[in-house]
């Protein structure tokens, strides 16, 4: 009897029933692809020009050495994957255009520095699975006007995302990091 029932289970199961559950696999399958697609929000190019309203002045290098290079790696928790940086400045302005991983993949956050403060900030590209919720204009408003205190934080608290706390840990790293750049271009007014 037991083997009659497993049988007719068995047959039942490779019927009609299994291209069902072929397809229900398929369609997890595209979805979680989907769940980790790359999202581009606006391209670093664009931003960029957004920032200056106009004609961006020509990118200038910092190159992060010695000291430097030692703050950076205070912030981050690691070096920075490059040993110079492009930014962008003008009258007393800079912007930077920074990644930083949240659990696997690198967030792309655009971040404009204008009188030693954080003036924009916008994520540009996101690749992570989850915590795409950083990239919310609300979330990112606890930004604006942050600056960096003598021991390298921000001088505000920012507020957590339940499910996003790698990424909004990533932001407040970059907050940090592209103050503590401005600090070394020609636009800081100490």
């Amino acid at each position: 009897m037991a083997k009659t029932r497993t049988a007719s289970i068995w047959a039942w199961v490779t019927s009609s029933d299994m291209r069902l559950a072929c397809a229900l696999v398929f369609g997890l399958a595209v979805w979680v692809s989907h769940a980790h697609a790359e999202r581009v929000y606006q391209q670093p190019d664009a931003f960029v020009a957004e920032a200056f309203k106009a004609q961006p002045p020509a990118p200038a290098v910092l190159w992060l050495t010695g000291k430097l290079k030692a703050e950076v790696r205070a912030i981050l928790d690691h070096d920075y994957p490059a040993m110079r940086l492009r930014y962008w400045g003008e009258n007393g302005r800079s912007v930077w255009v920074l990644d930083e991983i949240g659990k696997e993949s690198p967030i792309t956050v655009g971040i404009v520095v204008e009188n030693n403060r954080i003036a924009q900030m916008r994520v540009l590209v996101f690749r992570e699975s989850r915590g795409w919720e950083v990239e919310s204009p609300a979330f990112i408003r606890q930004y604006l006007g942050a600056a960096l205190t003598s021991d390298q934080t921000l001088d505000r608290h920012i507020d957590g995302i339940s499910g996003a706390t790698l990424s909004v840990r990533a932001l407040s790293k970059l907050s940090r990091l592209a103050l503590l750049l401005h600090r070394q271009t020609p636009y800081f007014k100490p």
